[in-house]
């Protein structure tokens, strides 16, 4: 090995992408094919026009070392290309100052976390709670939520006993105010909520609170805006968008032209390294992939024809679960398709995906107005999918896309003229239970557990007043959760994987199911789902066995809400003979609008 110049600083090249900290100075590599020459300049040079020169390793890439550069100077790379002179942040840059402005060089692995060492909750054990950090918990009018912010609130999950937060996305973007699906640099924690050191801050408290951290990641396409990727070192074909980016028709997307070209390696690795950064250096616990049907599909129908997008997903998912066991991967996929989350040959690996057979239909179910036009059969499909393993789907009645975009939250849908009255109460908190009762894993969104109405804007805060105003509300949330996750021991059988449709009634808009784990008392458990505006007085279900069923939820009780009715639901016995294909039965009395569950002791 040859001598080095500079005692103590590297002989050979270091391994990495984008900007690698090393004593005595910084390595620097970008992958920028087409470049006569790369230079990288920045604070450590006084932004030397000249830079320091990178040069090529023969692959596309070129890489040099500075020394004397270290963590928080700013940088960018400098590439020729014929007479091509382009300014570009790097594409692995892991902080920068603002989507417009420098790279920052910044060192993992300086951040101190206490000795992290949490573990995703399995899955059965998961509650999710969706939340847009901008608008979350922002200062005033006018500001952007923060990381910092929503550190604070941990407390509110706490009481809630949700056991994840699922953050928007949060790679930086263009401008302060947005949804987060616009990533212009995808390995940099936005900068206005906060940057790196934020995010790793709220991930560790979280995890010190009990709470895992979910993020949501955009592969489907970049940008559009904002974006230095865009004809990177500056060759392109068509007029499209260069390395990074098919250059054909598969480039075409809502968004502009600026789907990944995920037939190309380098991409690949660049995806890849993006996913496994937020799981190693961030310590997140998941990875909830947007609108994935764009990743195998030009247009997001149910064709294959982007199979090297399909083929990525594969491999990003098997390599997740080898290298990061606990890990859970989520998909946005909303075809329904059990391949998304087959662990098969032909599948993409996935843990689980949003289930659009849930939502629709319960959505449809509690905000049609007539009685006559819910639909008993289509709830009963929406609680009893399946794709092989109940977990394998995320079920919910609101997220951001399903109170946005023309439509709104459940409370405003249900009644606009008087979203937080007895109708909007009655009928959003049944959709709820549905959602904590069913087979899947259970998620809600930012305000939902408060009665939010209105709909879903990035650059509008919540209402946290209404915490306190409908703390009622918010109490039946946590008792939902709290029988969902079986925190009394009262009803293992919500975390179990059975379930068998006892009673449906299309007529009366009566469900009732059962769910268990093993079997037996406080694991067995019953919930009956009256989607009426009549109440039901007597009326007859069979049951899973004779004898004393205790009430462990009424969701009609007025600590819930002044507007309830504290209608006279009782603990149930149960007789033996034979009803609903079950050994025994029982006469239940039931609210308008309500749900009951029991178990037995």
């Amino acid at each position: 090995m040859p001598a080095s110049p500079h005692p103590g600083l590297p002989t050979r090249a270091l391994d990495g992408m984008g900007a690698i900290v090393a004593d005595g100075g910084v390595g620097f590599r970008v992958w920028a094919p087409h470049a006569d020459s790369v230079t990288v300049t920045g604070s450590f040079n006084d932004w030397s026009d000249a830079g320091d020169p990178l040069t090529s390793e023969g692959n596309g890439y070129w890489y040099g070392f500075v020394a004397g550069a270290r963590p928080g100077d700013e940088y960018r790379y400098l590439i020729r290309n014929g007479d091509q002179s382009l300014s570009r942040i790097d594409p692995y840059a892991f902080q920068v100052t603002n989507s417009v402005g420098n790279g920052v060089i910044y060192d993992h692995a300086a951040f101190d976390w206490q000795g992290d060492a949490f573990v995703c909750p399995p899955h059965n054990d998961l509650v999710i709670y969706e939340l847009h950090v901008g608008s979350f918990a922002p200062a005033g009018d006018g500001r952007v939520g923060t990381f910092e912010a929503v550190q604070a609130n941990l407390q509110h999950f706490q009481r809630l006993g949700v056991s994840a937060v699922q953050l928007m996305p949060s790679a930086e973007f263009a401008g302060d105010f947005s949804w987060g699906y616009n990533p212009a640099h995808i390995f940099a924690a936005e900068s206005g909520y906060g940057g790196p050191d934020a995010l790793k801050t709220l991930v560790r408290e979280a995890h010190k609170a009990g709470i895992a951290v979910i993020m949501d990641v955009v592969y489907n396409h970049f940008g559009p805006s904002d974006l230095d990727l865009w004809r990177f070192d500056g060759w392109s074909e068509n007029g499209k968008g260069g390395i990074y980016f098919y250059n054909d028709w598969r480039s075409t997307t809502p968004w502009g032209d600026t789907r990944p070209d995920y037939g190309r390696g380098e991409v690949r690795q660049f995806i890849r390294d993006n996913a496994f950064m937020w799981l190693r250096d961030y310590h997140v616990d998941g990875l909830r992939f947007d609108m994935t049907p764009y990743m195998r599909s030009v247009d997001a129908d149910a064709d294959f024809d982007l199979p090297d997008g399909w083929s990525l997903q594969s491999w990003l998912n098997r390599s997740i679960r080898q290298e990061f066991p606990d890990a859970i991967t989520i998909a946005e996929d909303l075809h329904g398709n059990p391949a998304v989350t087959s662990t098969g040959p032909e599948g993409a690996g996935y843990h689980a995906q949003w289930e659009a057979k849930f939502v629709h239909p319960v959505r449809q179910a509690i905000i049609v107005a007539d009685d006559a036009y819910r639909s008993v059969p289509a709830v009963v499909e929406a609680i009893a999918n399946n794709y092989g393993d109940s977990y394998a789907r995320v079920i919910y009645t609101e997220s951001h896309d399903e109170v946005a975009n023309g439509k709104a939250r459940v409370p405003q849908e249900i009644d606009p003229g008087d979203p937080d009255g007895y109708w909007a109460q009655k009928r959003s908190t049944v959709g709820a239970a549905l959602v904590f009762t069913s087979p899947g894993i259970p998620m809600l969104f930012q305000g939902q557990e408060f009665l939010q109405g209105g709909w879903f804007r990035d650059d509008v805060g919540l209402d946290w007043h209404l915490d306190q105003e409908y703390h009622g509300i918010v109490r039946m949330y946590r008792d939902l959760i709290a029988l969902r996750r079986n925190l009394a021991g009262l009803t293992k059988g919500l975390m179990g994987s059975g379930l068998r449709i006892i009673h449906a009634h299309d007529d009366n808009n009566l469900i009732a199911f059962q769910r268990w784990w093993d079997h037996g008392p406080r694991d067995d458990v019953v919930v009956v789902v009256n989607l009426d505006a009549e109440a039901r007085h007597d009326y007859t279900i069979g049951m899973p066995v004779d004898g004393l069923w205790k009430l462990r939820f009424n969701s009609d009780a007025t600590i819930y809400s002044d507007e309830f009715g504290d209608f006279d639901s009782f603990d149930l016995t149960a007789w033996p003979g034979e009803r609903d294909g079950m050994a025994a039965h029982t006469d239940v009395d039931i609210a308008p609008y309500s749900v009951l569950v029991y178990s037995r002791d």
